[in-house]
């Protein structure tokens, strides 16, 4: 059969870089970081003290009382980023048919500060069972896809997917494949987390993921640096309207790039741990690349999955050498969390609309906090350090991976 063409036609952000998708890219642009002393619980006894937080984010400027109570943070972020989203759309919610419009959303843990929160409750309390009646619903990770649909009347498919920091990107998969088999006209898609938590701190902290720069927390997320400890944690939330492109043009809407494929793989190597050849990190940008009917020399930017941890960077890119080849050294490569730290189950959505920005833009924001050279690190490769590099991107490819071995790609491609 022939498939349908899938394009983006609204995005939102809600990151710790920007509250909106034009701050957002004011701060990537710039080179701006956003990590800092933690300010929602006491740290004193943690080995991290910093992580990516939003700022200035008051769930008073979009909820009333009664119901910010029945929204873990989560939740919220995924309800902020998607209002902005389908706004910026221009889709008229009077006119679209709601039965072909889709929720498919991408947590990798979900109400994480609602279940710590409950526990130690329970846990203080004299051991009689008084748990909070929104305690399962705040939750449980498709609740954010739930209370989207809910809240604007789409009837079509509403999920979550759940594949840790490769969550947004399998949702976004999912959403074009829904729209290309034309099962939907319209699918709200991206990821939303807040696990800067004493929970989530405390058990990131305990496997040695995290970095420990608490001294100079700003300049922490360093990937592709000799000198890079782990990842910076972060929260928040992106949203892309996904739309078949005939769809979209029948209205007249902004169209900001083409979806031209996904690609999934797995590991199959390690709970935490890259495959130290990247094997399964080489066959999803192959399975991606064929997906979208394009070739390695098509490729004009990566962002990659690039967490600054020390054995993910190196795999990462020597899997990006193996499928590029020579055309390797002609691509901006460059990682995003350097900016907003590590976003979990929200990272594909918040660096696909990074990806798109650059498109529309032509400029490749930078990898920022690099000052030491990695002698594992191919020299020849861009990795578009410090500063952000003007070029014209045609074509530009996402990665996230998650623990687990998941493995997620996903391409986009500028139109006229």
């Amino acid at each position: 059969m022939q498939l349908k063409r899938v394009v983006v036609t609204g995005m939102g952000a809600l990151t710790p870089i920007g509250n909106n998708l034009e701050a957002y890219w004011e701060g990537l642009r710039t080179g701006k970081s956003g990590s800092a002393p933690i300010t929602y619980f006491d740290t004193e006894k943690f080995k991290t003290k910093f992580a990516c937080e939003l700022k200035g984010y008051d769930p008073a400027d979009f909820f009333d009382r009664k119901e910010a109570r029945k929204l873990d943070r989560f939740a919220q972020y995924a309800l902020v980023s998607s209002d902005e989203a389908i706004a910026d759309s221009g889709i008229d919610l009077e006119v679209v048919d709601k039965f072909k419009v889709g929720v498919i959303w991408g947590a990798g843990i979900g109400g994480l500060e609602t279940f710590q929160n409950e526990v130690i409750n329970y846990a203080n309390g004299d051991g009689t069972p008084r748990f909070n009646p929104f305690f399962i619903p705040k939750m449980i990770a498709d609740i954010a896809p739930g209370n989207i649909s809910i809240k604007h009347g789409f009837m079509g498919p509403n999920y979550t997917t759940v594949s840790a920091c490769a969550s947004s990107a399998n949702a976004m998969i999912d959403a074009l494949n829904y729209i290309r088999l034309g099962h939907c006209d319209v699918i709200v898609t991206g990821g939303s987390e807040a696990a800067v938590t004493m929970a989530g701190m405390g058990g990131f902290n305990a496997m040695h993921a995290l970095s420990t720069r608490n001294e100079s927390p700003e300049t922490a997320s360093r990937p592709f640096d000799a000198t890079r400890d782990g990842f910076v944690l972060g929260e928040g939330g992106g949203a892309l309207i996904l739309e078949e492109y005939e769809h979209a043009k029948a209205r007249g809407a902004k169209i900001y790039a083409e979806v031209l494929g996904g690609g999934l793989s797995s590991d199959a190597y390690h709970m935490t741990a890259p495959h130290p050849e990247g094997i399964g990190v080489v066959k999803v940008m192959e399975n991606c690349l064929e997906n979208a009917g394009l070739k390695p020399e098509d490729v004009d930017a990566i962002n990659t999955h690039g967490t600054s941890t020390p054995l993910g960077d190196v795999a990462e890119l020597k899997a990006i050498t193996k499928v590029f080849g020579d055309h390797a050294k002609n691509i901006s490569i460059n990682s995003t969390k350097s900016m907003t730290g590590h976003l979990l189950g929200a990272a594909g959505a918040i660096e696909a609309i990074a990806s798109i920005l650059a498109m529309e833009h032509n400029l490749v924001p930078p990898t920022i906090n690099h000052s030491v050279v990695d002698e594992q690190i191919d020299p020849s490769l861009n990795l578009t350090l410090n500063k952000a590099q003007e070029r014209e991107v045609k074509v530009a490819m996402s990665n996230t991976f998650g623990f687990g071995g998941h493995n997620a790609c996903v391409l986009f491609k500028k139109l006229g």
